[in-house]
């Protein structure tokens, strides 16, 4: 065994919602473990600033748009991967949507759709064309960032927190099935962070204010403390844990 447990040299790794937030903080910290890093997002210049600066900073990285609410763009996005590369070894499924905060009875059905189409379609299907490229090359791990609103529901956030916990039950369903693969799947849950995603919670003083109060470490979350997570858990640190769902909510949810 590798006597650096976190050590990701020669790592693929495709990391979606990777231009801001969760999503960069994770392709910057597995980049600097050695990984060659996908940044993905949907528009490619905001892929492109983060990916050159992991190259400025000495580490691998390339930009390639998919927006995964379209089945299309994520066949494309894996062929590109198979052409490219010939295998994956990382998937960190981040990309999400979250288009409407409101009372549950007023959800409209286009931001159903998008919602569920991003979340949790996007979601299966690009863990399906990550495991059927792993399967080729001897297995692999998918990282999926669900929520604990995927646990409980978050307010004015209904359908949203509906898909994460679906997330939630993915993850475990992949890993029971791609275990024998030599697969792992597991699931970040992330409580309330400092991105521009959660600024409709984060720049209210009044809903900030309610959440700091449950929240035992009396503060919101900084991306790059959910990047240590996923470093464990795409690492052969975690080489025994798939089905899991790891929290990281400042002890909200206790």
């Amino acid at each position: 065994m590798n006597n650096n447990l976190f050590d990701l040299s020669g790592k693929i790794a495709l990391v979606t919602g990777a231009s801001r937030g969760i999503g960069e903080s994770i392709a910057r910290l597995l980049a600097q473990y050695g990984a060659h890093v996908i940044v993905s997002s949907r528009k490619v210049e905001g892929c492109e600033a983060v990916a050159s600066s992991i190259r400025d900073s000495g580490g691998s990285a390339e930009a390639l748009a998919c927006h995964v609410g379209e089945m299309e763009q994520i066949q494309h996005t894996f062929e590109t991967i198979r052409a490219q590369h010939g295998r994956l070894d990382i998937l960190v499924n981040n990309a999400a949507a979250n288009p409407f905060f409101g009372h549950i009875l007023d959800t409209d059905l286009a931001a159903y759709q998008k919602t569920v189409d991003v979340n949790i379609r996007g979601y299966f299907f690009m863990s399906v064309e990550a495991g059927k490229l792993m399967k080729d090359n001897g297995g692999g791990v998918i990282l999926n960032t669900a929520s604990v609103n995927g646990v409980t529901p978050g307010d004015m956030q209904g359908i949203y927190s509906v898909t994460k916990a679906a997330v939630i039950s993915m993850t475990k369903a992949f890993a029971k099935e791609c275990g024998p693969l030599n697969i792992r799947v597991n699931a970040l849950l992330p409580g309330l962070t400092d991105t521009k995603f959660a600024s409709a919670l984060t720049q209210n003083e009044a809903i900030l204010n309610k959440a700091l109060k449950v929240i035992p470490l009396g503060r919101v979350a900084d991306p790059d403390e959910m990047a240590g997570t996923v470093l464990y858990l795409v690492s052969d640190a975690s080489s025994y844990t798939t089905g899991a769902s790891v929290i990281v909510d400042g002890g909200m949810l206790a």
